[in-house]
């Protein structure tokens, strides 16, 4: 089952190349995940630093039953000079973040009730 994407890019053309990149990235973590029911990506190219040139930002937004997960890179993270790396490291994050909601869900990871006495 395809769920639905939204891609968006800032600040810059649009990449085929970089969206393909990003469709590849989003169906490996839909056989991860089956019940995706809907994923944001946004690709943004900050406006310029004098000293720092360009540097992408990916912002990914991931519906599941009962969560939404967000990897982000805020403005006071390093950016990326290749939006690829960028892409790269935000699927990574989503992706351990994923990882994380599954465990959680299936009961593999102890909820800690309240101090430790």
């Amino acid at each position: 089952m395809e769920m639905p994407l939204e891609l968006e890019f800032k600040n810059m053309t649009a990449s085929p190349a970089l969206e393909a990149v990003i469709r590849e990235k989003v169906a490996k973590l839909e056989r991860f995940h089956d019940r995706i029911t809907g994923c944001r990506v946004t690709v943004e190219e900050p406006h310029r630093h004098q000293h720092q040139g360009k540097q992408y930002q990916v912002h990914i937004r991931l519906m599941v039953p009962g969560a939404v997960l967000v990897s982000s890179h805020d403005a006071g993270d390093k950016g990326h000079d290749d939006p690829n790396v960028a892409v790269r490291d935000a699927f990574d994050a989503m992706r351990r973040q994923l990882e994380d909601h599954v465990r959680i869900h299936r009961g593999e990871v102890k909820k800690h009730t309240g101090p430790r006495g």
